[in-house]
């Protein structure tokens, strides 16, 4: 299983997120991958929705981002029932490991 991380250069939430991140792979054996993303072109393969974006086995892990096609080189806000956070919630991502079993 591949936890994977994509960031662009400039907006500084992924390095918030690192840590959190190497936790829950380590919780959950899955392989922790950080992809810069760095063109256009490559954000629209990648599925990128913004910085940093979260994909476990390459699927978003915000619940309904599958349904989203808005992507690009942009710095992403994650919403929850808490507000708004530059990274999505610690919830989310292990929910996401969990149901890639």
């Amino acid at each position: 299983m591949k936890l994977e991380v994509l960031f662009f250069d400039g907006c500084p939430s992924h390095a918030r997120l690192l840590p959190t991140l190497r936790e829950l792979a380590g919780d959950h054996g899955a392989e922790l991958v950080v992809t810069r993303v760095v063109t256009p072109e490559h954000a629209e393969q990648a599925r990128f929705l913004g910085s940093p974006s979260v994909q476990v086995d390459g699927r978003d892990i915000e619940p309904g981002a599958d349904a989203r096609a808005d992507f690009g080189m942009k710095c992403r806000l994650y919403r929850t029932e808490e507000g708004q956070s530059g990274v999505p919630p610690r919830e989310w991502i292990a929910r996401a490991l969990a149901a890639a079993r």
